[in-house]
């Protein structure tokens, strides 16, 4: 018996199987979204957790963010990158070890489209290019739901993808009764209270038309989730490239043209990137 989207929604709403998220997520949710809250409040929080405080640290110390091994407190984290990206690095940091346990290869693919996201991101002169790396990380988060939450059917899933030779968002269409990784994952950022920035990356990956506050993060996204499956760098589940969407090309006025010149600087920087020793 297939999941009907309500269901799906059910799930996301009442999820509780990543025990980290549930007490450190609801505790921030609540401090960032008061004007009183200070940095060192937010800091004490994550520092509570010393095994994720270590991971944000690892993550924010990462070559997508650029500042290599200088930040040495969570507290020096939040006043560089502000509120929203360092929850956004929390999440991220929370559910490593269940990416890596649900999909093979799906927290380096992660890593590689914050990477990729930054690089495009810095190129344009984007706005609060570190935010749109954050959404990188975080795009994928509804395969983590499916993986740890819907076991069953993520499997059915995968099944479906081997069988019919087809990519991962339509198997899931056929399993999930239309519903994708992208629409269970904005789901979450709705409970979460994550910012539009962060939120609409998540749910339009794939479909960057949908996006209507965050158009530009959105198809920086897209485009860099796109280039990170061309340089095969992790796995989003399936080997198959989906084809750019134009709209993502004029959103960033851009040309097929300036995507070899992009792909060879990203291939450069995914060769000094380690993945190991975040889960």
């Amino acid at each position: 018996m297939l999941l009907t989207p309500s269901e799906i929604r059910l799930k996301v709403k009442t999820i509780k199987s990543l025990p980290t998220l549930s007490g450190v997520v609801k505790r921030l949710c609540i401090k960032v979204d008061s004007e009183t809250t200070s940095f060192a409040e937010v800091a004490k929080i994550i520092c509570k957790d010393q095994v994720l405080a270590a991971k944000v640290l690892k993550i924010v110390n990462s070559p997508v963010y650029g500042f290599s091994g200088r930040i040495a407190t969570v507290n020096h984290a939040l006043v560089l990158l502000g509120f929203s990206v360092v929850k956004g690095i929390v999440l991220s940091a929370a559910i490593i070890e269940y990416m890596c346990k649900c999909l093979v290869g799906l927290w380096e693919h992660s890593l590689g489209v914050a990477v990729a996201a930054d690089r495009i991101a810095r190129t344009l002169g984007v706005k609060d290019p570190e935010e749109v790396s954050t959404a990188g990380l975080l795009h994928d988060l509804g395969k983590v739901i499916i993986g740890v939450e819907m076991r069953r059917e993520g499997q059915w899933v995968l099944n479906e993808v081997r069988n019919w030779k087809i990519p991962f968002v339509e198997a899931e269409k056929r399993i999930l009764n239309g519903v994708t990784h992208a629409e269970i994952g904005s789901w979450l950022a709705e409970e979460w209270k994550l910012p539009a920035r962060l939120s609409e990356p998540i749910a339009f990956h794939h479909n960057p038309r949908g996006a209507s506050s965050a158009k530009e993060a959105t198809a920086i996204i897209h485009l860099a989730d796109i280039l990170i499956r061309a340089l095969q760098f992790g796995s989003g589940g399936d080997p198959y490239i989906p084809q750019i969407d134009g709209f993502a090309l004029e959103v960033l006025d851009l040309k097929m043209g300036d995507l070899a010149g992009l792909l060879d600087v990203i291939a450069d920087e995914l060769e000094g990137l380690d993945t190991s020793g975040f889960a």
